[in-house]
């Protein structure tokens, strides 16, 4: 098994470090991917010196735009986007809910969040409400509520509205009956429970 290599990053790279940080990397990693396109090479005094500069630049970047997502993630808390897409009459999407929209919702909303923090497990493919977790960190993250609505009334919807309105009417109706009974009923001949 090769062994790791030592190397100087030249700029900041995603998931491993900023610029002046020295990084054990897989030797494949840095031969095929760090090197070539002049992201890091090989360590030395004169060149950890020589970018003292850019990594307090670097880390004063940081800095900010961490600053800038506590923010974001203090905002969102709570936060619930309204989505209208076309379905059809059972309520499936004709296209999805991707990461992409959410960010594009949120941006539009006022909320800069990138579409790497959107993390969703799978596409949104019907209409109804959904909880997305927006993470920009392990520690800085927040849940949003995602209602996807259709675009026109739907049949399914109203007729499914209308037997809701109508069950909860005859549990309301039942539950008046069943208090007025017990009401009724003399003090002594209340029935009791059997003990079987």
């Amino acid at each position: 098994m090769a062994r790791p290599v030592e190397l100087l990053l030249l700029r900041n790279v995603e998931n491993l470090g900023i610029v002046g940080d020295i990084v054990k990397v897989r030797a494949g990693y840095a031969r095929n991917y760090l090197l070539p396109h002049a992201l890091a090479e090989h360590p030395t005094d004169a060149k950890i010196e020589a970018l003292k500069e850019a990594r307090a630049k670097a880390m004063a970047e940081l800095a900010a735009q961490r600053a800038l997502r506590e923010e974001t993630i203090g905002k969102l808390t709570g936060v619930s986007i309204k989505l209208t897409r076309s379905c059809n009459d059972q309520g499936v999407l004709y296209g999805s809910i991707t990461q992409r929209d959410i960010a594009d919702a949120l941006v539009a909303a006022g909320y800069p969040v990138d579409m790497r923090a959107v993390r969703l497990a799978a596409p949104f493919r019907r209409i109804g409400s959904y909880i997305c977790t927006i993470q920009f960190d392990k520690e800085l993250k927040a849940d949003v509520t995602i209602d996807v609505t259709a675009d026109r009334a739907l049949e399914m919807l109203q007729a499914q509205k209308e037997a809701d309105e109508a069950a909860a009417a005859v549990v309301a109706a039942s539950e008046a009956e069943d208090r007025e009974e017990a009401m009724s009923a003399p003090k002594g001949k209340r029935s009791r429970p059997s003990k079987d």
